[in-house]
């Protein structure tokens, strides 16, 4: 889909696991703001008149 490989995460964790969670969530979240914005898919701004 053109969808950068380290934006996409999959990982399990069972509903017992809520440090586990945060931890998943907290690793996810700064690996996809050191890439930046992603930049493939924004739609152009209609220009306004």
């Amino acid at each position: 889909m053109g969808i950068e490989r380290d934006r996409v995460h999959m990982s399990w964790v069972s509903s017992a696991e809520a440090t586990k969670f945060i931890d998943v969530v907290t690793q996810v979240t700064d690996a996809v703001r050191a890439l930046g914005p992603n930049t493939r898919f924004v739609k152009p701004q209609a220009k306004v008149a």
